[in-house]
């Protein structure tokens, strides 16, 4: 009894490692890809690539969830479509086109430094908006991450305004995308496929006419300049289908690990693209840089503990806690603020 034990807690450990790894290669990978089209293939058009990835996302999602039954549809109102999938798919559309933006201007390292600066906005949001309190224990987990934040912009030897603000606006689209969900999307139980069938192509809705209005030109003359069109179009399309698959390894990492190893993974995770980069862009990094860096990591570590510890104690004892206690908890749970 004791060795079946064993092998299923063995097994168990596997899958969570497989499904960490899988995690990382597709997100380092598609940061990567994206990166060398806006770099390298000199395709600097970021609401074009997005476009490119909402088109594929949405293609993938129809097949998994009809073709391959990889998930049940869940099924929404049409009325619900518009009055609450809808705003949610501009604001997921902000984050992403955003995301492109900065990567074009600013190198992977700095951009991913910035974007683990999320747990702070999502918190100061729902302080200023929402009128939520934090323990003290919330808000000293964000010294670090502000802190490292700051060392990091003073001393990064790549720095570009607009790529930075990019970044920094993205992180608040991400925060209001994460605290949106729990209102909006109350009452339906989404997995990250779902959620992309339904989000998807109200994104490339949002920003087909946009992308070709701003960037058609430009996309056309790339087509007549560049040297070798085919295998910089695969590459464009590749990033699109592997930003798809990124959701489905969510999907599968969320299954497996406890919201410690997520939270876990998911800063590590940054460390590993930032390294990734690093090693094949070689952007300039200086020592005080990296330590800016790693200061952040801790800090969104310790976040994520802590937000770990004062959820277990509410879901150990909800009726006997405060109401001001009560609100200390951020209006999301630990995995979906990290997706």
């Amino acid at each position: 009894m004791e060795d079946g034990g064993n092998a299923a807690a063995g097994l168990g450990t596997l899958r969570a490692v497989l499904a960490i790894l899988q995690w990382w290669g597709f997100n380092v990978t598609v940061i990567i890809m994206n990166k060398w089209i806006f770099q390298k293939l000199d395709f600097k058009f970021p609401l074009t690539v997005s476009c490119v990835h909402f088109i594929c996302s949405s293609i993938g999602a129809y097949v998994a969830i009809h073709v391959l039954k990889a998930k049940p549809l869940i099924e929404v109102e049409p009325e619900d479509r518009w009055k609450r999938i809808f705003p949610m798919s501009f604001v997921f559309c902000i984050n992403i086109v955003l995301g492109n933006v900065s990567l074009r201007y600013i190198p992977v390292s700095f951009m991913q430094t910035i974007k683990s600066f999320t747990p702070a906005t999502t918190v100061i949001l729902q302080w200023l908006v929402w009128s939520k309190h934090f323990e003290w224990r919330i808000w000293a987990s964000l010294v670090p991450i502000v802190g490292g934040i700051l060392l990091t912009s003073v001393t990064e030897l790549s720095f570009n305004i607009f790529g930075f603000c990019a970044a920094m606006v993205g992180c608040l689209a991400t925060s209001t995308k994460t605290i949106l969900a729990e209102s909006l999307l109350h009452g339906y139980k989404f997995d990250s496929i779902n959620t992309v069938y339904y989000m998807a192509p109200f994104a490339t809705m949002i920003l087909a006419l946009p992308a070709m209005l701003l960037e058609g030109g430009g996309v056309i003359n790339w087509f007549y300049t560049h040297d070798s069109i085919v295998p910089a179009l695969i590459i464009i399309l590749g990033s699109g289908v592997l930003a798809f698959c990124l959701n489905f390894s969510i999907f599968y990492v969320i299954h497996s690990t406890t919201a410690v190893t997520f939270n876990v993974a998911g800063n590590l995770k940054v460390a590993v693209a930032v390294l990734v980069s690093w090693l094949i862009f070689q952007n300039p990094i200086s020592a005080m840089n990296a330590i800016g860096c790693g200061i952040t990591l801790v800090g969104c570590t310790f976040y994520g503990y802590v937000r770990h510890l004062i959820s277990q104690r509410q879901a150990a004892a909800p009726g006997n806690l405060p109401r001001n206690q009560m609100e200390m908890l951020p209006l999301v749970d630990d995995k979906q603020e990290k997706v």
